[in-house]
């Protein structure tokens, strides 16, 4: 048989422009550029880490940066350049887990309550509202509290602390979008709610979700090297950039190197995330440009 749901409206942008668009964008491509840096750093470590990060050599601790150590030893004697491409790995699974975490689970639940409003709605909005009450640190670190350090506890609580916003961005995107012309018309000819949710209505929820998530990696990032300066993160030997950051703070007066270059890798990390998606945001998000793109 034919499907008589009607398609969504047709796009205001082919997939081709929209790609064209992403590589002429100056942030796109310096973020992304930036990104994949890191993202090699962290698949190829063990490659491309001249020293094994954990192994300690106190003669030749708090060495300054040379020939032989391009960032220097720690108060171990670590190599702090072969720590800091190792520090990635975990970084990245701490930006990316969480988003993960927090988009799937938030966006599945932000668009059933806004299609179905009710009650279910008045709960979860109620929730949401209390949960954004309190800063996702905090939620963070009562969870690490509870689950104890370690690099899957803390990707777990950043994940939890993010659902809210994934809620909030889904349901208010759905309540619009079940305005439209194309999903009224699904409606009244008999289209199943999932059929209306997942081919119709997702159309308008997912490029603002997609440009959140980029956000949210930023981040998740940069939350949990601040859980790890508080000793609630990965606990050492791991390489890490805020455990690193936090080990080195005690020598900064003499040994700079060994704070200065894991915040360096921290910040351009950081600043690659947000600006990629700042990007995206500009070439994508219907609300930038004031026009749909589904």
């Amino acid at each position: 048989m034919l499907d008589a749901t009607p398609a969504p409206a047709p796009l205001t942008e082919t997939t081709v422009g929209v790609w064209r668009r992403l590589l002429s964008h100056r942030s796109v491509v310096v973020g992304g550029a930036l990104f994949a840096l890191v993202l090699i750093a962290a698949l190829f470590a063990d490659w491309l880490a001249p020293f094994d990060p954990v192994d300690t050599d106190p003669v030749n601790a708090l060495l300054p940066p040379s020939g032989d150590h391009w960032m220097g030893t720690d108060q171990l004697g670590r190599d702090v350049f072969s720590r800091v491409i190792h520090g990635a790995r975990p970084s990245l699974i701490m930006g990316l887990v969480p988003m993960l975490i927090s988009s799937i689970i938030g966006t599945t639940a932000g668009m059933i309550i806004g299609y179905y409003g009710r009650w279910a709605d008045l709960l979860m909005t109620r929730f949401v509202d209390l949960a954004l009450a309190f800063p996702p640190i905090l939620l963070a670190l009562t969870v690490v509290a509870v689950l104890g350090p370690g690099l899957w506890s803390v990707s777990l609580a950043l994940g939890l602390s993010g659902i809210p916003f994934y809620i909030r961005m889904a349901r208010g995107q759905v309540i619009q979008a079940k305005e439209a012309p194309f999903v009224q018309t699904a409606v009244a000819i008999g289209a199943s709610d999932r059929r209306v949710l997942f081919r119709h209505i997702i159309y308008r929820v997912f490029p603002p979700i997609l440009v959140m998530m980029t956000i949210h990696v930023a981040g998740a990032i940069l939350a949990g090297a601040a859980l790890s300066f508080l000793g609630l993160g990965i606990p050492p030997p791991t390489a890490e950039w805020g455990t690193m950051i936090q080990d080195g703070r005690q020598f900064l007066a003499l040994s700079w190197w060994t704070a200065f270059f894991p915040g360096v890798a921290l910040a351009i990390t950081v600043f690659a995330t947000n600006l990629f998606g700042d990007g995206l945001r500009d070439v994508i998000d219907p609300r930038s440009k004031g026009q749909p793109i589904r």
